[in-house]
């Protein structure tokens, strides 16, 4: 399905996709034109007797929405790659139109109603050179180590050659830049802080193991059960660190309400997270509330810190964590991203 185009067929990547979105959700009668135009817009569209801006947002996060949605002239209609939940929300709350490249689609324009459920991208192309140990090393330069080699070795445990693959690596995605090909100026340093944070939780949550287990606890004080109980853990040499919504609330408080504690810990199959819930005397069931997981990278575990007696996974890994725990959860993912990523 196609729309009319006015004009030449765009040049730019990023119109071509605009394009290629707009057209594959949009009725064919719509005169769709792609340029520069008054206030940035990168489109503009017809939709009956109605004439609609139309801006790319990008990824689509919940942050680049906001954004836009603040301008002083936001767009009728917003475009991105895959719009997360929170960014759709507030779109659709402020009276906007959104659509992304999975084909879901929400325009209301008078009595004309575009609805689309679209279709979620697969992991292949994402994750393709997103090894664990890139992830890991991304992950270490987020908490503020420097992106050498020496350094990101001590700081994820990783061999020097693993760790010279993935500064390479992020390095070939843009993600770090040298100011100088070699020389004293030669050294990496992170091209765009947001972008390699976006990027990384995008793909931490992708790889990280799908093993978990539920356990039952009473979840009156959750703090004060996850502190008594990560003692334990720790005089009995378990490793173990906090991480989504409490991990959030411990590290840059937003949200008020607690309903899970999601819980890294040093194993690597099933029969050793049940041996580390019944070390402390918790059983699983079904619906728990306490949820046990293996630690996803060894930065993860290395780079934990220790606030009000309980563990913490690093910043970025609880960032990317508690960002699939609903709009909710991705508001308070980017008030820690604010409080958090200039320290």
């Amino acid at each position: 399905m196609y729309s009319n185009t006015e004009g030449q067929e765009p040049k730019d990547r990023t119109q071509r996709r605009l394009a290629a979105a707009l057209r594959a959700v949009l009725p064919s009668s719509v005169t769709l034109k792609i340029s520069a135009s008054e206030h940035a817009f990168d489109a503009t569209m017809r939709i009956g007797s109605h004439r609609l801006s139309v801006r790319w947002v990008g990824r689509g996060g919940f942050r680049e929405v906001q954004d836009v949605l603040r301008s002083s002239h936001p767009p009728d209609v917003i475009v991105g790659s895959e719009l997360s939940r929170a960014a759709r929300t507030a779109a659709s709350e402020a009276g906007i139109g959104w659509l992304d490249e999975t084909g879901a689609a929400e325009i209301v324009i008078g009595d004309i109603v575009v609805s689309r459920s679209g279709e979620p991208r697969r992991d292949a192309v994402v994750t393709r050179r997103w090894t664990s140990s890139v992830v890991g090393v991304a992950e270490s330069i987020l908490c503020g180590v420097t992106p050498t080699v020496s350094a990101t070795a001590e700081a994820t445990g990783h061999s020097t050659s693993s760790v010279a693959h993935a500064l390479a690596t992020l390095s070939e995605l843009g993600l770090l830049e040298s100011p100088a090909p070699r020389g004293r100026n030669s050294g990496r340093r992170v091209a765009d802080p947001d972008r390699l944070l976006d990027e990384y939780a995008q793909v931490a949550v992708r790889l990280r193991p799908k093993m978990e287990l539920r356990c039952g606890v009473l979840w009156r004080e959750p703090f004060v059960l996850l502190e008594q109980i990560g003692e334990r853990w720790d005089h009995a040499d378990i490793g173990w660190a906090v991480t989504g919504v409490m991990g959030a609330s411990m590290l840059a408080p937003y949200l008020t309400e607690t309903t899970t504690g999601d819980v890294y810990v040093d194993a690597a199959s099933l029969p050793e997270l049940h041996n580390i819930a019944r070390s402390v005397d918790i059983e699983p069931l079904d619906g728990g509330r306490l949820v046990l997981r293996p630690f996803p990278t060894a930065t993860s575990k290395r780079l934990a810190t220790k606030t009000d007696g309980i563990r913490v996974a690093p910043w970025p890994r609880v960032y990317a964590d508690v960002r699939q725990v609903g709009v909710r959860g991705e508001e308070a993912a980017e008030h820690l991203r604010e409080v958090l990523r200039d320290r």
